[in-house]
């Protein structure tokens, strides 16, 4: 079974902007239960939609395929909750591993989030300079930015 092993972390400043080309990426989710995630997604010009299942630790379920961009387009248009998860991504290699930062816009804006996937949960990593520190709480997953924007949120941590 194809499985997510991921850790999320704060970014500071703006030195990992000129590490990369970021990525439009605008996704939105038909199921957010708490025992799975449907989310539907455009990747640039591409589309794909991907199930996962409940988090077990930092690691759970994901199985994840191509769908054609116009059907993608239709969904998110149709189907998926609102507000869509707007963001920039960029995908930073340091050392053995490929560090993801998203930079929200819309309804998250002013909030960046680095995720990295790992080959077990009992890897080690090296955190580059412009990470500040990590985040555990699920308030700072995608599909509970969808219902629960950054730009709703009480206390905003100064994070750029």
């Amino acid at each position: 079974m194809p499985q997510e092993i991921e850790r999320k972390f704060l970014v500071k400043g703006n030195d990992w902007r000129k590490l990369s080309e970021g990525v439009p990426y605008s996704q939105g989710y038909i199921s957010t239960t708490g025992k799975q995630t449907v989310r539907v997604r455009t990747v640039g010009d591409r589309g794909f939609i991907t199930i996962k299942g409940p988090r077990e630790g930092i690691s759970r379920a994901e199985f994840e395929y191509s769908i054609p961009y116009q059907d993608a387009i239709e969904i998110l248009d149709t189907l998926c909750d609102r507000p869509l998860i707007k963001k920039t991504r960029y995908k930073i290699p340091v050392d053995d591993v490929v560090w993801e930062v998203d930079e929200f816009a819309g309804e998250n804006e002013g909030l960046v989030i680095a995720e990295v996937e790992l080959l077990d949960e009992q890897q080690t990593i090296d955190l580059p300079d412009w990470i500040d520190r990590e985040v555990d709480d699920p308030k700072y997953f995608n599909a509970n930015l969808a219902k629960h924007p950054y730009s709703q949120w009480q206390e905003k941590q100064n994070i750029m």
